[in-house]
């Protein structure tokens, strides 16, 4: 795989670090296909990420969110006893998965149950962000009085 060196980019510009190092990050992450996950948007500020976590218990999985990225882990613990399997399907090992948030973007909260992980986010925009009217002042025209 060929690499982009971004080392230019930092030296040319002010302010654009953070998308020079978001797509360092992402051209340097090698993306695995476990745990799979969806995203999914619930309303126009609403989002969840489902991640099948069949295995896991609650106390195994950590949700942690640092700046704009969330990182979620899983570390299965070692099995005591010793099992012969015939076949091994469900995956019994541990992972990380991170997801880069957009700003304002904020986890409200994650739960588990049957065996998925939802994680649900929000995006909250400042009030001072979003669109607003302003009110045109009409001013009251000037009249010129006329002395006979």
């Amino acid at each position: 795989m060929r690499q982009v060196d971004f080392a230019p980019l930092y030296r040319s510009t002010i302010g654009f670090d953070r998308i020079a190092q978001l797509l360092d990050s992402m051209a340097s992450t090698e993306d695995t296909a476990y745990p799979p996950y969806n995203i999914e948007r619930l309303g126009e500020n609403e989002y969840r990420i489902t991640m099948a976590v069949a295995g896991f218990a609650a106390n195994e999985i950590k949700v942690e969110v640092k700046e704009q990225s969330l990182s979620v882990r899983g570390d299965k613990a070692n099995d005591e006893k010793e099992r012969h399997f015939l076949h091994r399907g469900i995956a019994a090992r541990s992972f990380e998965r991170r997801f880069q948030l957009a700003d304002y973007v904020e986890v409200s909260g994650a739960d588990l149950k049957d065996g998925l992980l939802h994680v649900d986010l929000v995006r909250n925009i400042p009030e001072r962000m979003k669109p607003r009217v302003i009110p045109i002042a009409a001013q009251p025209t000037k009249q010129i009085e006329a002395h006979a």
